[in-house]
């Protein structure tokens, strides 16, 4: 069995100075990852609060859990073993005692993949979050080059985790989320507020956001999507 992997780390001020010089190498993750305060995820239908969902992010790196709760509550990826391509999560809540807003929608929360997990071929998480427990299965993406447990290229990436939702990987600092502006389902656009008046902590840590277009706005063969704003501008290539 793999060893344990723990949720994702803050990197260090130099660690940040480091890679911003070109030199860092370090492995994918960085700080406790969130759904951002902008996020787009609709609210909670019927029955559905129990399932979860998930995607493959980062080149194969990493992974995305997507759960239901409150939005200024979102757990954190706790421990993470693999045996073979069976991958076992565990999610908690950051603080037991936090005060949520009682609102009932999507989070992402994100986790790196243990060594010798191949990402080319079909991973099943079970994931163990309190008293729920759900299977998630995720297909391998043939095109994945990226390692688990290898450095990071710190580049966007997103992948589906329904029919029109998608949950969307960026790096940056963990105090300045990328806030959602406007959604374009046509193009499969997302655009984002762009706020330079923020004091932004100096970490690079990866932020994860929920991109709900709607089930049937979106076209069945869309594979690019388009970032607006915050520095973010530019194109991603949808995987999963």
């Amino acid at each position: 069995m793999t060893s344990s992997s723990r949720a994702v780390t803050a990197l260090s001020l130099l660690a940040a100075a480091l890679l911003f010089a070109g030199c860092a190498s370090d492995a994918p993750g960085s700080s406790t990852p969130t759904s951002s305060p902008g996020s787009s995820a609709g609210a909670v239908d019927g029955d559905d609060m129990d399932d979860m969902e998930g995607a493959l992010l980062d080149d194969g790196r990493m992974f995305a859990v997507v759960t239901w709760g409150s939005s200024t509550c979102v757990p954190q990826v706790d421990e993470v073993t693999a045996n073979g391509q069976t991958v076992s999560v565990s999610l908690v809540d950051v603080d037991a005692d936090a005060v949520c807003t009682a609102d009932m929608q999507q989070r992402a929360s994100v986790g790196a993949l243990p060594d010798g997990v191949d990402p080319t071929q079909d991973i099943t998480l079970q994931v163990t979050y309190g008293d729920l427990s759900d299977v998630v299965d995720l297909d391998g993406d043939p095109e994945a080059t990226g390692t688990p447990g290898s450095s990071t290229e710190y580049l966007p990436s997103a992948g589906w985790v329904d029919d029109g939702t998608l949950v969307l990987l960026t790096w940056g600092s963990s105090s300045c989320a990328p806030i959602v502006e406007s959604l374009d389902a046509a193009t499969l656009t997302a655009t984002f507020v762009t706020d330079d008046t923020r004091m932004c902590t100096m970490d690079m840590a990866p932020r994860v956001t929920l991109l709900a277009f709607g089930d049937d706005a979106v076209d069945d063969d869309a594979t690019t999507l388009t970032l607006v704003g915050d520095a973010l501008d530019g194109t991603v290539e949808i995987r999963g």
